[in-house]
């Protein structure tokens, strides 16, 4: 059922009203009515998971060439009706058109990767001669899907993050149930769209987009016929959803403190460049927005005023215009909380030098040196449109003080000196490390996530296929 202002949920690819009730949802920037949206509650999670089990065998035994042609034809369809995903992604999410263009653009790409490896899915042989038992034995090992997943996303990329654990889950002929995020349901209803549209359709049952609140999702996470999931979200959380769910296999990407060294044979006002897009953009609400950047002491004056510089330049608009750069953090609370984060480290010591005014949700971005160690500025996922300086002299030191964080998620060194990129990525405990780039750049196919409190396993097309799978041996 669906009306101008109401919007049911999918459940097991069919269009139908959710028993947890409704969510009213309205725009991020005016905070005009988007409609409503059906709720699923735990009756729906439970036939949800039912139907895609039912579902397995059928998805397991369709050919390499079958999945390919879904994935290129929801990519294609994608790109047809790119404007109306941009449009919700500034409706419901609040992003400038910027970075809603980049969202969709991106989205694409990870359904033309997922197509890509949806036929080049690697198998291995062995000879098992290397022991008198297995003399004259030969054996192939092939990847076979793991069967239901379990996929959770949050609000900030409710495209493509979406797309991330659609797509390698459609590539190995995995079945799932999706709960996307409860701030912004509509984009992945959207997409639900197009893949009840396809004419190379999804076997019945397989799939399911299912908004709810957060306490109606534990009957899929502790169910026990899924045997994957797979959650973006807070480190709390997901750490305690790991828990519920030890029948399976389990893939977090949690939060982050992302830092970056700049070294004084970098070029400063290129580095300054990508440091300010990563502190900034989408008001800083990525899980690796640069959040603490180093400057050798010898520009650290020069560095300051620069990124002073360019976080008041930004440009605030309708998000709407192209030429808006900034826009509204997801709701007043989130802005709030940013707002007192800030004025919490500067009442302990720290220089506010731009910015951290707040207007409703609009948080001015801000640039602040001398911040206490013990600072949720410091310390914590800031989430927010905020960058904190500090000078250091000795790189090796500037690492460790890099390295003291809970999260491990992406860090960024700018430097042409092989002996400190070496160094770098032998000490720096993240998932990833940058040379060159700030820490919120990313390709959706590389390996991606992180260690201590960001995560555990990877993402990225390949190795979010190879998650879904799980080896199967044959012995001749």
């Amino acid at each position: 059922m669906k009306t101008s202002t109401s919007f049911s949920l999918f459940l097991g690819g069919r269009l139908v009203q959710g028993r947890g009730g409704w969510h009213d949802l309205r725009r991020v920037d005016d905070q005009q009515a988007l409609g409503r949206i059906s709720l699923a509650g735990p009756e729906d999670f439970e036939a949800a998971v039912a139907a895609a089990e039912a579902s397995r065998p059928i998805l397991a035994q369709e050919a390499g060439h079958q999945r390919q042609q879904r994935l290129l034809e929801i990519a294609s369809a994608l790109a047809d009706r790119r404007e109306a995903f941009e449009d919700l992604l500034i409706a419901e999410a609040g992003k400038p058109l910027r970075h809603a263009r980049a969202e969709v653009e991106r989205a694409i790409r990870t359904f033309h990767a997922a197509a890509e490896e949806s036929v080049r899915i690697p198998g291995e042989y062995m000879d098992l001669g290397m022991t008198p038992q297995g003399k004259g034995r030969q054996a192939w090992v092939r990847p076979h899907p793991i069967g239901v997943c379990a996929f959770i996303t949050p609000f900030n990329f409710p495209l493509n993050l979406v797309a991330h654990k659609v797509a390698p889950a459609l590539a190995v002929g995995c079945p799932w149930v999706l709960k996307p995020a409860e701030k912004t349901p509509r984009t992945a209803l959207l997409l639900g769209e197009l893949l009840s549209e396809l004419s190379c359709p999804l076997p019945p049952g397989s799939w399911s987009i299912l908004p709810a609140l957060p306490a109606a999702t534990a009957s899929l996470v502790r169910n026990p016929k899924v045997r994957h999931l797979s959650f973006t979200g807070s480190a709390a959380v997901g750490w305690r959803l790991k828990g519920e769910a030890a029948h399976a296999q389990v893939v977090l990407e949690l939060g982050g403190n992302a830092g970056a060294i700049v070294e004084p044979d970098w070029d400063l006002e290129t580095a300054l460049d990508g440091c300010a897009v990563a502190a900034f953009a989408y008001s800083g609400q990525v899980c690796i927005s640069l959040q603490r950047l180093w400057i050798h002491q010898s520009r650290f004056d020069q560095a300051v005023e620069g990124m002073k510089r360019r976080a008041t330049a930004l440009r605030r608009g309708p998000l709407k215009e192209a030429a808006t750069e900034i826009g509204p953090m997801i709701d007043e609370q989130a802005a709030a909380r940013v707002e007192s984060w800030i004025q919490k480290a500067v009442d302990a010591g720290a220089k506010l030098h731009c910015g951290g005014q707040r207007e409703g949700r609009f948080l001015a971005p801000a640039v602040l040196t001398e911040v206490p160690d013990e600072s949720p500025l410091w310390r914590e996922e800031v989430f927010g449109p905020v960058v904190c300086l500090r000078p250091y002299q000795d790189f090796g030191q500037a690492l460790a003080e890099l390295n003291d964080s809970e999260y491990g998620l992406q860090a960024s060194v700018f430097s042409h000196d092989w002996r400190r990129i070496e160094q770098a990525w032998s000490q720096l405990e993240v998932g990833q490390v940058l040379i060159g780039q700030a820490p919120a750049w990313r390709v959706d196919d590389m390996p991606y996530g992180g260690v201590k409190q960001s995560g555990t396993g990877r993402e990225g097309v390949r190795y979010a296929m190879e998650a879904m799978t799980e080896p199967r041996l044959l012995v001749l």
